[in-house]
């Protein structure tokens, strides 16, 4: 459902509220942080109290440059301090979830838990693990979680500096692998709307700007594509190479790019004990179907799964038989 149609449960669920907090999901993308800092100057423009939490430890370089040239410019608190903000009436506590509904890709469980009343805002579709007990405005039209906060932002004639609409801005970029996937109307209205006010493309591609070691490490998993069913590119690396699941994904959003490829699938070592899958689609094969089998979830466009204690091969053995049975 459109953002701009549930406004009233949005505003509802800010008026009613005296203190708010902002999270997003582990391992922020531009997305994430891009929806959160809109959200909050939207929020500090209604004069209320708010904070952004982040437990991240390590960030990708995008959001390791917003952060960094933000600093002192936003209230960012980790989970251990949320005790020391929230505000004595429970009920006059809101926790805003930006980019995700998953109950375990959340910045922080601990606020679900401290928190009782949650507002949804996010464009993938849900799923077992969805947070149960919150309002949702889940719009799975939306290319990314900056559309929906700036269409808000556009709603409520939000005063906006140039820099934030140029994060917001690079949250949609990011989203639309450049405007390729997902990508309707409003998204390329939402992009010149952001744009009007100052967002600048020079900018946003100065904050997508990737390091040298880290790209040649992801073409490394180039070498090895092959195809399933003629129409699903699959990649795994070697069990000696540890990624960052958003370099994996950029290597799923890499695939989509070949002739014939309708969905990518890549493998990788996201931690020392760790196995990540990251996959994307061009809206004709549905990938989170097939990564909820494996214990993941996604929607159409893009998904993930991870496991622990286990090997590349054996991941790629189980996803390559439910492949197979997806394609049969």
């Amino acid at each position: 459902m459109s953002i701009i149609k549930e406004r009233r449960k949005v505003m509802s669920a800010i008026r009613k509220a005296k203190t708010i907090f902002l999270m997003g999901h582990r391992d922020l993308d531009l997305d994430a942080i891009g929806s959160c800092i809109g959200m909050y100057t939207l929020l500090k423009q209604k004069r209320k109290k708010c904070y952004v939490i982040i437990d991240d430890k390590t960030h990708e370089l995008g959001v390791e440059k917003v952060l960094r040239e933000l600093e002192g410019c936003i209230d960012i608190i980790k989970s251990e301090d949320i005790d020391k903000y929230l505000y004595p009436r429970d009920n006059k506590n809101l926790l805003i979830i930006l980019d995700t509904n998953k109950t375990d890709l959340v910045q922080s469980k601990d606020a679900l838990k401290k928190i009782s009343n949650k507002l949804i805002i996010d464009h993938h579709e849900l799923g077992k693990t969805t947070i149960k007990d919150a309002v949702i405005i889940d719009d799975t039209e939306a290319s990314s979680a900056c559309e929906m906060i700036t269409q808000l932002v556009e709603l409520f004639d939000i005063e906006l500096e140039s820099y934030y609409a140029t994060i917001l801005l690079a949250g949609i970029v990011l989203d639309t692998n450049n405007f390729t996937l997902k990508t309707k109307p409003e998204t390329f209205y939402s992009a010149y709307y952001l744009s009007s006010l100052g967002g600048s493309a020079k900018k946003v591609q100065y904050l997508l700007k990737q390091d040298v070691t880290e790209y040649t490490e992801r073409q490394k998993l180039l070498a090895g594509i092959e195809t399933i069913n003629n129409r699903i590119a699959f990649t795994k690396a070697t069990p000696y190479t540890v990624y960052r699941r958003e370099d994996l994904a950029k290597v799923a959003d890499t695939l989509l790019f070949f002739n014939n490829i309708e969905a990518s699938f890549v493998i990788g070592k996201i931690g020392k004990d760790t196995v990540g899958i990251s996959a994307r689609s061009l809206g004709n094969f549905d990938i989170g179907r097939v990564l909820e089998k494996l214990g993941g979830g996604g929607d159409t466009y893009n998904g993930a799964a991870k496991f622990e204690n286990t090997t590349i091969s054996k991941v790629e053995q189980e996803l390559k038989d439910i492949l197979k049975k997806e394609g049969e």
